[in-house]
């Protein structure tokens, strides 16, 4: 096993990362900015290395400053977390050329599937169901109209380079197209630094269900399970729960096999995520369906996911640990046949953030007090006295709660959200415990529409 890991991340990731790694004796080294110095995953780890200012492109996507705190801490690994540096293949060729474990995915595979219209075409060549949409990027605002009028509008206007739901805008017309294409496009020339474009069917009505694959040191890829994540604002995830109420037996089989085949088109190893989108089937007057739901390949996230939790809680995996355990060439703490989901479980993305608009507000932390309780899990980055600063993402915590069937997690979650006590920065609390009584939500059958038809 690896025995000294860099975490080259922050907030409640880091201490995730940090956490599993004092379990299994690995001596941990946390980096981090000026603004995040009081920060519990600094203090968490056994050595803590400044690497600049509060500014990201100066701290935590300073190639040379995280080396250098590798090299002057003597670790035998880097664990990118999620953001930042985790997608970055340079970053993974560069750790490897200096003699360090990157753990995660190939420089290689982060490449492949980085790029929305590359990966597109490494998916359809596999197998697995593309999207109508273009094969290569839109190399003007003509060439995006055609493609549109070949595709039919709606259309989805898309960053190649993009992720995490930016980058993205939908036009029903030509009219509409043409103003989201400069605007897709200049987002991601300056987010990104690629301007590219794709223009792909746009489905009004859909949920968002991924898959957890884990590409093992033997070669093999498997899949753990499906999440959905439906529950979103500004294409951006609010909830995840596993298992998914919209998808069938039959449905699992085929949408874990697809990721099998998605990961070993790329020779995928460690921890991966296929997103894709599920387009439910035609429903008769009384509800039920008359039609197939159908599936499209969405996007290849090369890392550790947010919600990477709820599959742990259900397959009684840690998937960290795994991630370690492939990196150093290592089997699986489970057996890959006999993998089955157990009971249900949901995680809600605690935010600085206006519960009604969901506009960041960052602030002191005057009061946080975590819920406890039988399949209650908080996966944090702040305690009281810190500061949620505007420099970084919104997310303070995740809330994660399982129980033997969703009813009872859902019991478990609203409850779990009555005792979260969080004060000074704005809090998505009440957002949640709204969401937690709707109708459509409890019902399961809901889309990534809900929280529009909310506000």
């Amino acid at each position: 096993m690896i025995d000294s890991l860099l975490v080259a991340n922050r907030g409640e990731i880091a201490r995730r990362i940090i956490r599993t790694a004092r379990r299994l004796g690995i001596r941990t080294v946390a980096v981090h900015s000026e603004a995040d110095a009081g920060l519990p995953f600094v203090t968490e780890a056994d050595e803590a290395v400044c690497v600049g200012p509060a500014n990201p492109a100066l701290s935590y996507r300073n190639v040379e400053a995280i080396l250098a705190a590798a090299k002057s801490t003597g670790v035998q690994a880097i664990h990118p977390g999620y953001g930042f540096l985790s997608e970055n293949a340079d970053f993974a060729r560069t750790v490897e050329a200096n003699g360090l474990i990157w753990v995660g995915p190939s420089a290689d595979a982060i490449t492949a599937m980085g790029d929305k219209i590359n990966a597109r075409n490494l998916m359809a060549a596999a197998g697995v169901p593309v999207a109508p949409g273009t094969t290569d990027p839109a190399a003007d605002i003509d060439a995006a109209v055609t493609a549109a009028n070949e595709i039919g509008y709606p259309v989805m206007v898309k960053a190649a380079a993009g992720g995490g739901g930016m980058g993205m805008g939908v036009a029903n017309d030509e009219e509409a197209l043409r103003t989201e294409y400069d605007k897709v496009r200049s987002f991601a020339e300056r987010m990104f630094g690629d301007g590219s474009v794709l223009i792909e069917r746009y489905f009004p009505r859909v949920r968002h269900v991924e898959v957890q694959i884990l590409g093992l040191a033997d070669g093999r890829v498997v899949a753990l399970g499906e999440r959905e994540c439906s529950v979103q604002r500004r294409n951006q995830k609010l909830v995840e729960e596993s298992p998914s109420p919209a998808v069938s037996p039959e449905l699992r089989e085929r949408f874990l096999a697809a990721a099998v085949r998605a990961g070993e088109a790329v020779g995928y190893r460690n921890a991966g995520t296929v997103e894709c989108l599920l387009v439910p089937g035609e429903r008769d007057s009384d509800g039920s369906a008359s039609g197939l739901d159908d599936f499209f390949f969405l996007e290849m996230n090369t890392r550790l996911q947010v919600e990477h939790p709820v599959t742990e809680l259900v397959y009684g995996v840690d998937l960290v640990e795994e991630q370690l355990r492939v990196a150093a060439g290592l089997a699986p703490t489970f057996d890959p046949d006999a993998l089955a989901p157990q009971g249900h479980a949901i995680e809600l993305r605690i935010n600085a953030e206006d519960p009604k608009r969901f506009l960041p507000g960052p602030g002191v932390v005057k009061a946080w007090v975590e819920p406890t309780g039988d399949g209650v899990r908080v996966d944090s980055g702040y305690v009281e006295g810190n500061t949620v600063t505007p420099f970084y993402d919104s997310l303070m915590a995740k809330l994660i709660v399982s129980g033997a069937t969703r009813a009872e997690a859902i019991e478990r979650a609203r409850a779990a959200v009555a005792g979260f006590e969080v004060a000074g920065p704005k809090c998505n609390l009440p957002f949640f415990a709204e969401l937690l009584e709707n109708a459509e939500f409890v019902s399961g059958d809901y889309d990534t529409g809900i929280v529009g038809r909310m506000r």
